[in-house]
């Protein structure tokens, strides 16, 4: 009878999902952080602890890692994010972040057995991992490994592999990857030529190599 209460007991825990908070593992510049249920910001340091609905801001030239779990998020200059969720089980994990501003970038690695959600949603759409490191702007997305399902406010959702990229478009749909790699592809549009209009090939060609440009 005690083994069985016992296996019982051992099988609800795998199922209990408990609260888990994050550390502010290095930072540069100017660091805020704002905690649940706090009127105001405060400076943030080395080795500070960071829960859920915790608002992290970043100011020109600063530079914060956050590691939650097995994700690692480097909050680059000018950002604002929120943390909206962070829980975990024994078998898995579940971070969700509000990019209100700015831009990030993630790597996650979770252990063997262990199933990590890792979800990024900003104004104008949402990146969710399948695989283990991204950056995101608040419309623009540059996958470094893995695959990342991305979602437009228009509510189409494509995957984007490891190297590829792509964007929130006006209607608020998203890119196909396949379409910005053969847009770098093309030969330079001849002198003279007016882009305002937004030609899409020398869209697609600037934001991509602003991602590329700047990520660490």
């Amino acid at each position: 009878m005690k083994r069985t209460v016992a296996a019982i007991i051992f099988l609800l825990a795998g199922f209990c999902v408990f609260a888990q908070n994050g550390t502010i593992r290095e930072l540069s510049g100017i660091v805020e952080i704002k905690k649940p249920g706090s009127s105001s910001y405060v400076a943030a340091k080395a080795g500070d602890q960071v829960s859920q609905d915790t608002i992290i801001s970043t100011a020109l030239k600063s530079v914060a890692m956050v590691e939650i779990g097995s994700a690692v998020i480097l909050v680059q200059p000018l950002t604002r994010l929120s943390l909206t969720e962070i829980s975990a089980s024994a078998s898995s994990e579940t971070i969700n972040i509000n990019l209100q501003t700015g831009r990030v970038r993630v790597d996650v690695n979770p252990p063997a057995g262990l199933k990590a959600s890792m979800t990024v949603t900003s104004p104008s759409a949402t990146a969710s991992v399948r695989g283990t490191s991204f950056d995101l702007s608040t419309q623009n997305l540059y996958v470094q490994h893995g695959s990342v399902s991305f979602t437009g406010n228009r509510g189409n959702s494509l995957l984007v592999n490891t190297g590829s990229d792509s964007q929130v478009k006006t209607d608020g749909s998203v890119v196909d990857p396949l379409d910005t790699r053969s847009g770098r592809l093309l030969p330079p549009l001849p002198a003279g030529v007016d882009t305002r209009a937004g030609a899409p090939v020398e869209t697609f060609r600037s934001n991509g190599a602003i991602i590329i440009d700047i990520a660490y």
